[in-house]
């Protein structure tokens, strides 16, 4: 009797798997891991639309909302400490005077008097170029910071006693920035059409809009892409008298 290790033993079987019916099982085993993955995630309900989900433009909105409010507040704020001093600070009437005329060219203080109005906007949704023009690139039909600069600056230069962009009175530190299609000023976020009001000489500002290089270059758009650009003028505007903060925190003193 031999031993078992001894005894000849037959051919063994080899198992054998289609390579493609292993794939074919990885696959679906995906497939099904990510939509469990799936409806885990979104429990039953759409992620996209989901209100719970804060998008970021409602947050935007909110803290442009907040500071519009925090500014009513201090500009409130502001008239009783003003209405305070002026019930006996000691100045003699020559300093009054020096005050009021730093406040006016700070833009604390409300400005009324002639004025020109510059209204931008993007051009219209199914924008199309006009006869002899290359088609729009998506930048070619939106209002861009170039642009509100420039009629910024030129405003400056033909001597604005003030400027107001939209609802908000600039000073010597504001800034015109935009992100995307939307302005940021001073805390807070606006969408075009956008309205820049300057008062001062209305033929002044006008011709200082007409000689700006950069503006002419932006009616390029306008005439090829339908781009806004509409110039107003108004015999009586009272700009509103800047209200948010007006410390430098960089800036240092000349001696």
């Amino acid at each position: 009797m031999s031993n078992s290790a001894d005894s000849p033993q037959g051919p063994v079987r080899r198992t054998f798997r289609h390579p493609v019916r292993v794939l074919t099982a990885a696959v679906f085993a995906l497939a099904g891991l990510i939509f469990v993955t799936s409806a885990n995630t979104a429990k039953g309900t759409n992620i996209r639309t989901d209100s719970s989900l804060l998008k970021l433009s409602d947050l935007i909105q909110q803290r442009s909302e907040k500071n519009a409010g925090l500014d009513d507040s201090n500009a409130s704020l502001r008239e009783d400490i003003d209405a305070l001093a002026q019930r006996d600070d000691g100045s003699t009437t020559a300093e009054d005077a020096k005050l009021k005329a730093l406040e006016r060219a700070a833009g604390t203080k409300k400005l009324s008097g002639r004025a020109v109005a510059v209204t931008l906007d993007d051009a219209p949704p199914n924008a199309t170029a006009n006869p002899g023009y290359p088609d729009p690139q998506p930048n070619d039909l939106v209002i861009h910071q170039q642009d509100l600069q420039a009629v910024v600056n030129a405003l400056w230069q033909g001597g604005a006693r003030g400027i107001q962009v939209m609802d908000q009175r600039l000073i010597s530190t504001s800034a015109v920035r935009c992100v995307g299609n939307t302005l940021i000023l001073q805390g807070r976020v606006y969408s075009p059409p956008y309205k820049i009001t300057a008062v001062g000489d209305p033929d002044r500002l006008k011709k200082a809009l007409d000689n700006s290089s950069s503006i002419r270059n932006y009616l390029l758009y306008v005439k090829a892409y339908g781009l806004g650009w509409k110039v107003d003028e108004h015999g009586a505007v009272t700009l509103p008298g800047y209200s948010g903060t007006v410390d430098l925190h960089y800036a240092k003193p000349v001696k």
